[in-house]
């Protein structure tokens, strides 16, 4: 700063009126979390909006209060659009922050939430449901168990993978992820298996679940899985400081005062709650995990204090927009909402690995 200015107008005036005093540091610090609140926004009146049965926003606000005297937007509001939109925000969330706190633990970008495991066992465990259900509950619509089944799936196979892990008390995260990856393969083959032995119609079933869908949102199914994604997503910003410093180094968290050991175990419980929630209710949606935690890291940087609640608002816009497309890109028809992300995550997820080559060629 010019000298002549401070001593005309005096030092304590840039003082007073220093960028810090008029709040513009405070108003960068929010200018993300708003821009991703406005975004999510944005991507529910957007999917509450657009159908067959169009509606302006202030449709749908008169018809979320029931003020509206047609009872075509009431139906497809309450009972089609909104537990479908909310959903997608919980799945969404849920599977963007246990991507972001998996990519902690494993210290690497590249991490997704299915490494232990969850969304393949899941995917074994349903297609045993949709292959066998009936004989094992005669009578009993496959709805009301699928979730059941795919969330037990996805624990066991967790627990697994943790357990074949652990040597002498500690938990080694390049055992975790061996483990991890050998289960995916098993359970794979699992799934190959039953769909060799399932029917036309059960093939059709195991196939739409495993690229993913929010089509049989129900406000039952919302009810019942939010509590398992949501209690673990709110637990997830006490684990902040702790993955900050495990991005320096397990030897350095420790250092620091951190259990290390507990924190693994934590955050793989976390991860497969959250992930075994979501997948029993909207099958295997892939790269939202990936995608999301590191376009956020990306913008705000690696903090965890800002990239966890910046992250679940990204996954949930993301997948709220995903699951529009879905619905309108091949009207009256519907499209698994895990091809839409994969069309998003693929060339995304090729563009990463292409970007990491040529930083190791240098």
């Amino acid at each position: 700063m010019d000298e002549s200015l401070v001593q005309a107008v005096g030092e304590p005036f840039f003082k007073t009126v220093s960028p810090n005093r008029l709040g513009v540091g405070k108003v960068k610090r929010a200018l993300p979390y708003m821009t991703a609140t406005l975004v999510l926004m944005l991507a529910m009146v957007s999917s509450l909006g657009m159908g067959p049965i169009a509606m302006s926003p202030g449709e749908i606000v008169t018809t979320l209060l029931h003020q509206t005297a047609d009872n075509r937007f009431e139906a497809v509001i309450w009972q089609l659009r909104l537990p479908r939109t909310l959903m997608a925000v919980v799945v969404g969330a849920g599977l963007a922050v246990a991507g972001s706190i998996m990519q902690g633990l494993f210290r690497n970008p590249m991490a997704d939430p299915g490494l232990t495991g969850v969304a393949p066992g899941a995917a074994v465990a349903t297609a045993a449901a949709i292959v066998f259900g009936n004989r094992i509950f005669p009578g009993v619509e496959i709805l009301y168990f699928l979730p059941l089944f795919a969330f037990a799936g996805g624990m066991v196979v967790t627990f697994i993978v943790y357990r074949s892990s652990i040597h002498q008390g500690r938990t080694s995260v390049i055992m975790l992820l061996l483990v991890g990856i050998a289960m995916t393969a098993i359970c794979g083959a699992g799934t190959g298996f039953l769909v060799h032995l399932s029917n036309e119609r059960q093939i059709r079933d195991i196939t739409f679940w495993t690229m993913g869908s929010l089509g049989g949102a129900r406000w039952e199914t919302l009810m019942i899985m939010a509590p398992f994604v949501l209690i673990p997503l709110m637990a997830t910003p006490w684990l902040a400081r702790a993955l900050d410093a495990l991005n320096l180094g397990e030897r350095e968290a420790g250092y620091l005062g951190y259990p290390v050991e507990r924190i693994k175990r934590v955050v793989c419980f976390l991860t497969a709650i959250m992930v075994g929630g979501c997948v029993a209710v909207s099958g295997v949606i892939g790269f939202v995990g990936l995608l999301v935690p590191h376009l956020i890291r990306l913008v705000v940087g690696p903090t965890y204090q800002r990239l966890i609640p910046l992250t679940a608002l990204g996954g949930a816009a993301l997948l709220v927009f995903a699951d529009l497309v879905a619905r309108l890109v091949v009207a009256p028809a519907e499209l698994p909402v895990g091809i839409v992300t994969s069309f998003i995550g693929g060339p995304f997820f090729l563009g990463m690995l292409l970007r990491m080559r040529r930083s190791l060629a240098v």
